[in-house]
């Protein structure tokens, strides 16, 4: 039996020409882009550089409510440093992961839990799980 979801957003995104030279941009025209191969020259982004901006974005924003739910405030400047790396294998591509997580003003134990809570519950982390090497690491 499947679960009833509830629909809160849909990302609508025409992309075409892919990672080398293409572009995408949005039904609402929020988002328009050109992107460029990693590691060439060219003045787009890469979708590696894309989904860490997304990821931690998204990432804390699940820290606020899993703070909330916890009753701890987090402090206005929280920051996080993504890294997704593009790695081949045997010929095969693959990402890696890793959020450096800063959390100043907030008891070591206490900003461990609110991102091990957020880490549980955010919609990306919870994509990547089990497919994506994740390194998630409290600074």
């Amino acid at each position: 039996m499947t679960q009833s979801r509830t629909v809160i957003y849909i990302a609508k995104v025409h992309t075409t020409g892919g990672r080398s030279g293409g572009g995408s941009h949005s039904d609402d025209g929020h988002l328009d882009i050109r992107f460029s191969t990693p590691g060439k020259s060219g003045s787009g982004t890469n979708p590696e550089q894309l989904f860490a901006a997304a990821w931690s974005a998204c990432f804390e924003g699940a820290m606020g409510i899993a703070a909330n739910k916890m009753k701890v405030e987090l402090p206005p400047n929280v920051a996080i440093d993504a890294e997704m790396d593009l790695c081949v294998t045997d010929g095969e591509y693959l990402l890696q992961a890793r959020l450096n997580i800063s959390v100043p003003g907030i008891e070591r134990e206490i900003a461990q839990a609110v991102v091990t809570a957020a880490h549980q519950t955010c919609p990306y982390s919870k994509a990547i799980r089990g497919n994506v090497d994740v390194t998630i690491k409290l600074i």
